[in-house]
């Protein structure tokens, strides 16, 4: 597995766990929906979460919390581009655009972003052939179906196989249509299309998605799995049942974790990794 990524110009270096602070430009995100809708609160969140330590900021302009209402492509443009220009000028972290549609990877690109994090994996028209032209790294992530009915009902004869499977083809594609290697993450997609019991199989068993040999980004933070594991615990109560499972996720193999509490993170990230490093 590739320990460096050049995210254009930027190096990102995978030999300790990195986390990527969320930052949510949108109006109805699960958790954060409206707080950092403006572009300056936007840019001032981004730099809270520079300083706390998060190695990459993930902007994205549309929601895809269950049930969420699509957007078109010049609504996200406008949430997104203007940060991105103004978080590239200040900041010298790197910037993820949490994007589907390949105009928006273009043009993120264009004005700063070094990464690509993409729900669908690239599987929308166009996105392999703007993937290829970006020239930065992107991360497929699984999801059974789309996020208006993603939720409905999920079925899996095994979820981990399936998974794999899905992120081995997807991988497969990608180097067929001339990305590298070295360009590639991968994420199971918690929370995409998954029952609580798929998602704590996927987590139990994370070390089979890892032997793809791809990093692997994981993003718990809180979540719906959190709250139903927590007795009912609304969103803004699941901080340290998330970190929880940020560990267990870093244990298992995870080489960047997505989360909206930087800082905590960070530091229970820390305190795991040295564990970890003992002979």
């Amino acid at each position: 597995m590739n320990k460096r990524l050049d995210c254009a110009g930027k190096l990102l270096d995978l030999s300790l766990p990195q986390v990527m602070g969320i930052l949510n430009s949108t109006p109805d995100s699960f958790s954060d929906g409206g707080v950092f809708f403006t572009p300056a609160a936007a840019i001032k969140q981004a730099r809270k979460m520079c300083l706390d330590g998060a190695a990459i900021i993930d902007v994205g302009g549309e929601s895809t919390r269950p049930g969420a209402r699509p957007v078109s492509l010049q609504e996200e443009l406008d949430r997104v581009i203007p940060v991105i220009e103004a978080l590239h000028a200040e900041l010298p972290v790197i910037i993820s655009v949490d994007t589907s549609k390949p105009e928006v990877m273009l043009e993120a690109v264009r004005a700063g972003a070094g990464m690509i994090n993409d729900v669908y994996a690239l599987r929308r028209e166009g996105a392999v052939t703007a993937a290829v032209e970006c020239k930065v790294p992107v991360c497929l992530m699984h999801m059974q179906g789309e996020p208006r009915i993603m939720q409905k009902q999920p079925h899996y004869d095994d979820v981990v196989g399936e998974v794999k499977g899905f992120l081995r083809q997807r991988i497969d594609a990608c180097l067929g249509a001339g990305m590298g290697r070295d360009q590639l993450l991968i994420d199971p997609g918690f929370g995409f299309g998954k029952t609580l019991q798929h998602n704590l199989r996927l987590l139990n068993r994370l070390p089979e998605i890892t032997a793809l040999g791809f990093p692997v980004l994981v993003g718990i933070s809180r979540k719906s799995m959190l709250g139903l594991l927590l007795d009912g615990r609304p969103v803004r109560g699941r901080l340290y049942g998330g970190i929880a499972a940020t560990t267990v996720a870093l244990w298992q193999g995870a080489s960047i974790v997505r989360v909206h509490d930087v800082a905590p993170t960070v530091d229970a990230l820390k305190i795991a990794t040295a564990v970890k490093q003992i002979d």
